[in-house]
C-alpha cells in the first residue's frame, strides 16, 4: 500500500476511535441545559473543529506549548457533569466563564504542576473520578427512559433501543479486539439510530435544514461571565484531567521511545490549557488526551506524528460541515442513554482502577476514600442538606464534586502530607530496625 494512502487510513482509524467520545460530550451537555436543534448542531460541528486544533497544538512542539508526542485531543467526560451542574444552576455563558478562567490557570501552573502532583495522588484523583462517575450515571438511566419530560418516558421502545445499544457494546467488547473493540460505543450508536429510524423515531429533519458549510462564531452563546464556585469546579477537573493526561504522556514516551522532560511536560500542560481557552472562546468544551488513541497507536506500531496531523485535519475540515454534525443530533435519547450508561460506568470503573493504587492497608486511605465520595454522593442525592449555610460557605458545599474533591485533597494533606507523630514514630522504629540488622 502507498505509505501517503496508509498514513491516510491510520489517520481515519485515529478519527473513528474517538468520534463518539467527542460528538457526545457536546450531545449530552446540550440536551441536558436545553439548547436548540441548531444550537446543538453548532456545538457539535465546534466541537469537532476545536478537536482538531487542539490536537495540532499538543502534537506541534515548539518553545511554549506542545509535548510532540502522536496524542488526540477530545472533549474530557470528566466534565460532563460539572458542566450539566453550572448550565442548570448559573447558565451557559457561566459555563464558558469557568472554562475559560480553568484553562488560563492551567497555563500559568504549568510550569510548577510536577510540585502539585503530590497532592493529587491516587487516593484523590481516584475519589474525585469515582464521584464524577457515580454523578453522571442519573443522566444516563434519564436518557435511556427516552429523556427527562418526554411525553413517552421508560416506553418500552426506549428501553429496548437502550439496553440493545447497551447489548451490542458488550458483544463486541466481549468477541472482537483491537480497532472494532475501541470503536463499539460509535458502532453501538449507529445501530441503535438506524433501527430507531425503522420504528420512526428518529427526525432528519435537522439534517436537512443544516447548511453544509459554517464558520467559527467567538462567543456564539454570548459573553461568558465567572463565578467562583463554576470556576472553582472547573480548575478541579481541570486538574485532575492534568494528572490523567500525565499518564498519557509517559504512555507514549513509552511506547514511541521519545524521553520527555519536565519542559516537555510543561508545554504538555499549556497546549491543554491553550485548548481550554479556544474552546472557551468558540464556545466548545474542556480537552485532555485520549487514551483510546493511546491503544491505536500502540496497536498499529506507528509512531509518527504525521498520521495525527491527518487526523487532526479530517476533524478541522469536518467542522465545517454542518451537515455532519446534525447528524450526531438525531441520535435518539434512548439509543444515547444506553451508550452513556456504559461510558459513565466506566468513569465510575476507571476512578476505581486510580484507586486500585491506593494502599488500602491504610486506614487513613479508606477515610480518605470514604468521606470524599460519601459527601460527593450525599450532596448529589440531596442538595438541600446544605441550604441553610451562609452563601461564603456554600462556595464548597453546594456542588457534590467540589465537596467531594476538596474533602479529598484536604483529608489527603492531613494523613499524608502533614508529618503526623505516628508516622515519625514507625519511620524511627525501621531506620533503628535496619542499624540493628
Amino acid at each position: 500500500m502507498n505509505q501517503s494512502l496508509k498514513n491516510v487510513s491510520l489517520g481515519i482509524q485515529h478519527l473513528l476511535a474517538m468520534y463518539a467520545g467527542a460528538v457526545l460530550v457536546p450531545l449530552i451537555v446540550g440536551g441536558a441545559i436545553g439548547l436548540t436543534g441548531k444550537q446543538l448542531t453548532y456545538l457539535v460541528a465546534i466541537d469537532i473543529l476545536m478537536s482538531g486544533i487542539a490536537t495540532l497544538l499538543q502534537v506541534w512542539k515548539n518553545k511554549f506549548f506542545g509535548i510532540g508526542l502522536p496524542i488526540v485531543l477530545g472533549c474530557t467526560f470528566t466534565a460532563v457533569g460539572p458542566m450539566i451542574s453550572i448550565g442548570h444552576e448559573y447558565g451557559v455563558s457561566s459555563i464558558y466563564g469557568s472554562i475559560l478562567a480553568s484553562g488560563i490557570i492551567v497555563i500559568l501552573i504549568s510550569s510548577v504542576f510536577g510540585k502539585l502532583v503530590r497532592f493529587f495522588p491516587p487516593v484523590v484523583t481516584g475519589s474525585v473520578v469515582t464521584i464524577i462517575g457515580l454523578t453522571l450515571i442519573p443522566v444516563a438511566m434519564n436518557n435511556m427512559a427516552g429523556g427527562q419530560g418526554s411525553p413517552d418516558f421508560g416506553s418500552p421502545e426506549n428501553l429496548i433501543l437502550a439496553f440493545g445499544v447497551l447489548l451490542i457494546i458488550i458483544l463486541l467488547h466481549r468477541f472482537f479486539t483491537g480497532f472494532i473493540r475501541s470503536i463499539s460505543i460509535l458502532i453501538g450508536i449507529i445501530v441503535g439510530t438506524v433501527v430507531a429510524s425503522y420504528m420512526g423515531m428518529v427526525n432528519f429533519q435537522p439534517v436537512y435544514e443544516a447548511s453544509w458549510f459554517q464558520v467559527a462564531q467567538p462567543f456564539y452563546f454570548g459573553t461568558p461571565t465567572f463565578d467562583l464556585v463554576p470556576i472553582l469546579t472547573m480548575t478541579i477537573v481541570a486538574i485532575v484531567s492534568m494528572v490523567e493526561s500525565t499518564g498519557v504522556y509517559l504512555a507514549l514516551s513509552d511506547i514511541t521511545n521519545k524521553k520527555i522532560t519536565a519542559k516537555d511536560l510543561a508545554r504538555g500542560y499549556r497546549a491543554e490549557g491553550l485548548a481550554y481557552s479556544l474552546g472557551a472562546i468558540f464556545n466548545s468544551f474542556p480537552y485532555t488526551a485520549f487514551s483510546q488513541n493511546v491503544g491505536l497507536v500502540q496497536m498499529s506500531g506507528i509512531k509518527t506524528n504525521r498520521v495525527i496531523y491527518i487526523t487532526a485535519s479530517l476533524l478541522i475540515t469536518l467542522g465545517f460541515i454542518p451537515k455532519i454534525a446534525a447528524l450526531a443530533t438525531i441520535i435518539p435519547s434512548s439509543v444515547l442513554g444506553g451508550a452513556m450508561l456504559a461510558m459513565f460506568g466506566m468513569v465510575v470503573a476507571y476512578g476505581i482502577k486510580m484507586l486500585s493504587q491506593v494502599d488500602f492497608t491504610s486506614q487513613e486511605n479508606l477515610l480518605i476514600v470514604g468521606c470524599s465520595v460519601g459527601l460527593g454522593l450525599g450532596v448529589t442525592v440531596v442538595p438541600d442538606i446544605f441550604a441553610g449555610l451562609p452563601e461564603s460557605v456554600k462556595i464548597l458545599t453546594n456542588s457534590g464534586i467540589v465537596g467531594g474533591s476538596v474533602t479529598a485533597i484536604l483529608l489527603n494533606i492531613i494523613f499524608n502530607v502533614i508529618p503526623s507523630g505516628k508516622k515519625v514514630g514507625r519511620r524511627s522504629e525501621v531506620v533503628l530496625e535496619r542499624q540493628a540488622s
